[in-house]
């Protein structure tokens, strides 16, 4: 969490100024447990292979879904970010597919945080905004205006459902693969 940055160094969470929180463009999880927006099928295999998802000490192999904003709604709550930055947005290029979860259905009413109870999450279903996916390589990209418009809206959802601005867009894995919007406090 952010406030423990403030705690770790002796002062008060408001003297932090910034918080960036930074967020893959797709969750990933390693492990078992609970994953609701898991893709299990050659989609996810798909994601996996080309975002490199193998943990860095164990090799071991993460597991990949759709952007969850209820499970970030929550981080964010939590860690009340001034800005977003998103990694890894060039994963999603050439997918058939694009989807974001919203909210989770939960004992028969829709949510948009997740349960706060003891195994909560085993009992949701991810309810999905389907979202036009972009086929072009944007891995050369260096302005948030020439990113193809669906990646521009994938974008602006995000910031719509958590109410925070993402101000930095990794398309890439090198330093210089990065977006960096005027918007940014830094």
């Amino acid at each position: 969490m952010a406030s423990n940055a403030a705690a770790g160094s002796g002062c008060g969470f408001s003297v932090l100024g910034n918080v960036l929180s930074v967020v893959k463009a797709y969750s990933t999880r390693v492990g078992s447990g609970p994953f609701p927006t898991e893709l299990e099928d050659a989609l996810g295999q798909q994601m996996q292979q080309k975002g490199n998802e193998f943990g860095a000490t164990t090799g071991r192999t993460r597991r990949c879904g759709w952007l969850d904003l209820v499970g970030l709604r929550e981080a964010v709550r939590l860690n009340q970010p001034s800005q977003l930055a998103i990694t890894k947005l060039d994963v999603l290029s050439g997918l058939p597919e694009l989807k974001l979860c919203t909210r989770y259905e939960y004992q028969g009413q829709e949510i948009l945080f997740p349960p706060q109870e003891e195994k909560g999450l085993f009992n949701i279903k991810p309810i999905y905004e389907n979202i036009a996916p972009w086929q072009e390589d944007i891995s050369q990209v260096r302005a948030f205006d020439e990113l193809p418009l669906e990646a521009q809206h994938y974008i602006q959802c995000i910031e719509q459902a958590l109410g925070v601005k993402v101000t930095i867009i990794s398309v890439g894995a090198d330093r210089e693969q990065t977006i960096v919007r005027q918007e940014a406090l830094f």
